[in-house]
């Protein structure tokens, strides 16, 4: 990848971080925040969205753009979804153990919360909420990060609905979940003071580090997603949505810089050959008894194609701005947009079943020379039609150089072409909440986790390396709990980083582990009940049948604590079966036979006991 100066550029960029909160209920009615099979749904139903005007009759373009391609939204609901997910009950009041996390998350980042925190609608017609918008309420305002590049600024931090979730795709349109559907999340939005696509990085790190500071932020794949505005002096402002990996945020930020690049590059080349769009015309004539199976099926299926001459741009469309993306591919999104398949260009023909004799025809039918370019679309007329107008749009803001639009994050670190950006016509007050006033005072600050690190190790005596894995991890609000409740330190960290970790591994379903099983496994163990050796064949048992308790699983796989007398019988047969070795190596025979007294008690004896009594059986014979 080429290396920028990315100051002499002008780089300019912003994050927008998106953490679904981990509270009991949802944002605005009293849901579990668990998340459903779509095969547990108890019955679905469908809507058809529309776009609807802001308070002063605008209407939003890139809504508009949404609602031009018509389809019908499935949704499935469950026992623990209720009337309010499916807009057919008004909304509750915001949720006020969402709304303490958010000013715990305020407090972090330096910021300043409003006197009066008021709900509003944000336009959405792409079928994720079944009301049309999603509701979102400004909670806090001018806060700041340290990033070694210097600070970046929080521009706003917003309380929200999560979005119901893409389940399929269907023959008339989208399948939408309603279990994550209300789920609340805050959005954090930076200044555009990040300047290098390493400083973007830290900072989103900085802002997920302060995030599970709290301990009250869900974790796993989709919990969190990172939306990037990118610009350069020469190209323009472009919102990235849904870089779902913290990791991948440097890399998207360098692609789109050098996307931007490519663009201009293109821009100043094409005006260098005074470029310009022709019309639209149909071409189908040009095919008829085409071998291309794609052009050859849409017109047996009574299709029509539609092409635009590009008057100077022969061997731009094909020219690549990103990895494996051509300024082609850029078109093709615009079409796909519109109900397309893609589209076909002369800087990639003939191929696909498209002779040299119909490129020829193609040109000839548009009035395109040797220095210009066709673009095509074959597919059902009346989407042939507005995918080309679509195409056409997109080729002439190529003379222009690089377009202001809401792109969405690959997996690749490249981005595709979404929507047109939202602008202020899509927000609009919501007058079912009352507005609530939030008081700061109430919640106390949170303890960074690098503050915890170093606290696990003093308080606990806990490794560097096992604090900052607890600290970080998954199970840390579990952690904090358990030990205060009195469990040993070790033993719950131990078992939730490392025990936990191991039994993965092995194919154990540790996701069938709940919160409750977990402290009941530490309960016994604390209470003298179980062995802390028998800790990972308890919990197998549980994953295995998580509807069992603890004290169940522990009867049913004989995993109670022996007494004495039995771990001492168990210790005297292990050494008689092995006398000759003990005879011959006395002490030195030790460490193999432990693990075969471990072994036949299967988790049954504490370790130190059968230790010392095996040692003890071991100096009787030598």
């Amino acid at each position: 990848m080429t290396e920028y100066d990315y100051e002499d550029l002008g780089l300019v960029a912003g994050l927008e971080i998106h953490q679904q909160l981990d509270t009991a209920t949802k944002l605005f009615c009293q849901c579990p925040t668990e998340l459903r099979e779509p095969e547990e749904s108890v019955r679905s139903f469908t809507r058809y969205l529309h776009p609807t005007r802001s308070e002063l009759g605008e209407l939003d373009d890139a809504a508009v753009e949404e609602s031009m391609v018509e389809r019908e939204f499935e949704y499935l609901a469950y026992d623990t979804t209720c009337l309010v997910e499916e807009d057919d009950e008004p909304p509750h009041e915001l949720d006020g153990e969402a709304l303490e996390t958010a000013l715990e998350v305020a407090q972090l980042m330096d910021m300043s919360p409003v006197d009066q925190a008021h709900v509003m609608r944000k336009i959405v017609v792409d079928g994720s909420n079944t009301t049309g918008f999603q509701r979102s309420s400004l909670i806090a305002t001018d806060g700041e990060i340290e990033t070694s590049d210097g600070p970046v600024g929080i521009e706003d931090l917003l309380l929200e609905e999560e979005s119901a979730q893409r389940v399929a795709e269907t023959d008339a349109g989208v399948r939408y979940s309603l279990d994550r559907l209300g789920i609340p999340l805050v959005e954090i939005g930076t200044s555009p003071d990040i300047s290098t696509p390493e400083q973007a990085l830290e900072a989103a790190e900085r802002i997920g580090m302060l995030l599970r500071s709290t301990g009250k932020v869900k974790r796993g794949l989709g919990t969190i997603r990172q939306d990037v505005n990118v610009s350069i002096a020469e190209g323009a402002r472009v919102e990235i949505k849904g870089v779902q990996s913290l990791d991948d945020i440097d890399d998207i930020v360098r692609n789109e810089v050098a996307r931007q690049v490519a663009l201009v590059e293109i821009r100043d080349e094409l005006a260098e050959r005074e470029a310009s769009v022709g019309d639209v015309q149909d071409v189908t004539g040009v095919f008829e008894g085409t071998d291309s199976g794609v052009i050859g099926g849409a017109l047996s299926s009574g299709g029509s194609v539609m092409a635009v001459p590009l008057y100077g741009f022969d061997g731009l469309v094909g020219r690549e701005i990103a990895p494996d993306r051509r300024l082609g591919t850029e078109f093709s999104d615009h079409a796909k947009r519109h109900g397309a398949g893609g589209i076909f260009h002369t800087d990639e023909l003939p191929a696909y079943g498209v002779t040299e004799d119909e490129v020829a025809a193609l040109r000839d039918a548009v009035g395109a020379g040797s220095e210009d370019a066709v673009a095509i679309v074959a597919a059902d007329t009346e989407v042939a039609e507005t995918a080309i107008d679509a195409v056409a749009e997109r080729a002439g803001t190529a003379l222009e150089g690089v377009p202001e639009e809401t792109r969405g994050a690959n997996d690749d670190g490249t981005t595709r072409y979404l929507r047109p950006l939202p602008g202020a016509a899509r927000m609009y007050p919501e007058t079912d909440v009352p507005p609530v006033e939030p008081d700061p005072s109430e919640v106390p600050e949170p303890e960074l986790l690098t503050e915890k690190v170093e606290r696990y190790q003093d308080e606990h005596g806990l490794g560097e390396g096992l604090a900052e894995q607890v600290a970080y991890g998954e199970y840390m609000p579990l952690f904090e709990d358990v030990v205060a409740e009195g469990i040993d330190p070790t033993l719950a960290a131990s078992t939730l980083e490392s025990t936990l970790t191991e039994l993965r591994r092995d194919d154990v379903p540790v996701e069938n582990l709940t919160r409750t099983h977990l402290e009941d496994v530490f309960a016994m163990a604390e209470d003298g009940d179980l062995p802390n050796e028998g800790v990972p064949d308890l919990l197998t048992a549980l994953a295995a049948d998580p509807g069992r308790s603890a004290e169940e699983a522990a009867e049913a796989e004989g995993l109670g604590g022996a007494d004495e007398a039995a771990v001492r019988e168990a210790v005297v047969e292990v050494v008689e079966r092995n006398e000759a070795q003990v005879a011959d190596e006395g002490m030195q025979a030790f460490s193999g036979l432990m693990g075969e007294c471990m072994g036949a008690l299967r988790g049954k004896a504490d370790g130190d006991l059968v230790s010392e009594l095996l040692r003890e059986e071991i100096q009787k014979r030598t």
